[in-house]
C-alpha cells in the first residue's frame, strides 16, 4: 500500500514517536523511507570554519539524517536520506511529488513546540498542499501509537473529500483487516438558536443517517469486513470526532481536507486542522484529487 514514504525531520524532541510508528509502517509493508532534512533558507546559516565557508544547517542535517537511518537500518527498512536548501513547506510537498510518495508522516510540532498552534506553522502547510495523504501524529498524546490499527474512523459529510478520505480509509482498513467506524456530526450550531426544534432535528438526523448508510455501503463494497456507522453530535465536527475517540479505542483517524465547502481547509478552525492538532490518536488527512491548490 505503501511503496514509499516520506519522513521530514529536523531533529526534534517529539520526533521520535513519529519515527517509530513510521518505521513500524515501512516494516509491515516493505517500504522505502525517504529521510528529508530542509536547511532553511529563511534563516541565515552560514558561517566559516578553519577558512572554509559551511552551511551550518546543512552539516546538523547530515548529522541528524544519518541518527535517523541507523535506526531504520536497525529495522530492516531501506531509506534515502537527503538534505535540501528551501523553505520546509514547500521543499516537503515538491519533495514528495518528485519522488512519487505515497504517504508523508510528521509530528504535529517540531522544534518550536508553540508551532502547532500557529497557522502558519510547516506540518499544517503540508496538511494544506501535498497532494498525497499525510499522516500526522502528536508528540505529546498520552498513548503511544498502534500498529497495525485495530480500529479506524473515518469523519464523512458527503462531500467529494470525504468520500476520497472513505476511500483511504476502506484500503487501510482492509489491509489492517481493522475494524471501520463511519461518522457523521451534527453541530449543536446547524441545529440554529432553537435546538429544540423537533423538525429540524429530525431533517439533520434523517440526512446525517443516509451520509452514514450509503458510506458504510461504499465501504462494504471495497471489501472492509467489519464497518460501523455513527452519528454524533457536537458543538463543532471536530469536538464530536473528539467525543467518539473517547468513548472508542480507535487507532486512527482519517479525514479530508476540503469538506462541503473547500475554503474550510484555509481557516484556522477547519476540521483536518483541528484533529491535527487535538486528536489523541495519529490522523490521516486526504485531499481530494480535484482540489486546487493556494499559496
Amino acid at each position: 500500500m505503501y511503496d514509499q514514504i516520506l519522513f521530514p525531520t529536523d531533529g526534534s524532541d517529539g520526533e521520535n514517536r513519529a519515527l517509530d510508528h513510521v518505521l513500524d509502517i515501512a516494516s509491515s509493508h516493505g517500504s522505502t523511507v525517504h529521510i528529508l532534512n530542509v536547511a532553511d533558507t529563511t534563516r541565515d546559516s552560514l558561517t566559516r570554519i578553519q577558512g572554509e565557508v559551511v552551511d551550518v544547517l546543512e552539516r546538523e542535517g547530515e548529522d541528524l539524517l544519518e541518527e535517523v537511518a541507523e535506526r531504520a537500518q536497525e529495522r530492516g527498512v531501506e531509506t534515502v536520506s537527503t538534505v535540501v536548501q528551501g523553505e520546509p513547506y514547500r521543499t516537503i510537498v515538491e519533495y514528495a511529488d518528485e519522488y512519487d510518495i505515497d504517504l508523508i508522516v510528521m509530528p504535529t510540532h517540531g522544534r518550536s513546540g508553540l508551532q502547532r498552534l500557529l497557522l502558519g506553522s510547516t506540518t499544517e502547510r503540508v496538511v494544506r498542499r501535498a497532494e498525497v495523504p499525510v499522516l500526522t501524529i502528536r508528540p505529546d498524546a498520552a498513548a503511544e501509537p498502534h500498529y497495525p490499527y485495530r480500529d479506524v474512523l473515518v469523519s464523512t459529510d458527503g462531500s467529494e473529500g470525504a468520500t476520497e478520505a472513505l476511500s483511504v480509509a476502506a484500503d487501510v482498513a482492509t489491509e489492517a483487516e481493522a475494524a471501520l467506524y463511519v461518522l457523521s456530526a451534527i453541530t449543536y450550531q446547524s441545529l440554529g438558536i432553537d435546538v429544540r426544534s423537533d423538525i429540524q432535528t429530525a431533517m439533520l438526523e434523517e440526512s446525517a443517517e443516509d451520509i452514514v448508510e450509503e458510506a458504510t455501503a461504499l465501504a462494504e463494497r471495497a471489501g472492509v469486513e467489519e464497518v460501523h456507522g455513527a452519528v454524533e453530535y457536537g458543538s463543532s465536527v471536530h469536538k464530536a470526532i473528539l467525543s467518539f475517540l473517547e468513548e472508542r479505542e480507535v487507532d486512527l483517524v482519517v479525514v479530508g481536507t476540503h469538506g462541503r465547502t473547500g475554503f474550510d481547509r484555509y481557516l484556522l478552525g477547519s476540521v483536518a486542522e483541528a484533529l491535527v492538532r487535538t486528536s489523541p490518536v495519529p490522523v490521516l488527512t486526504v485531499r481530494p484529487p480535484a482540489a486546487e491548490d493556494d499559496e
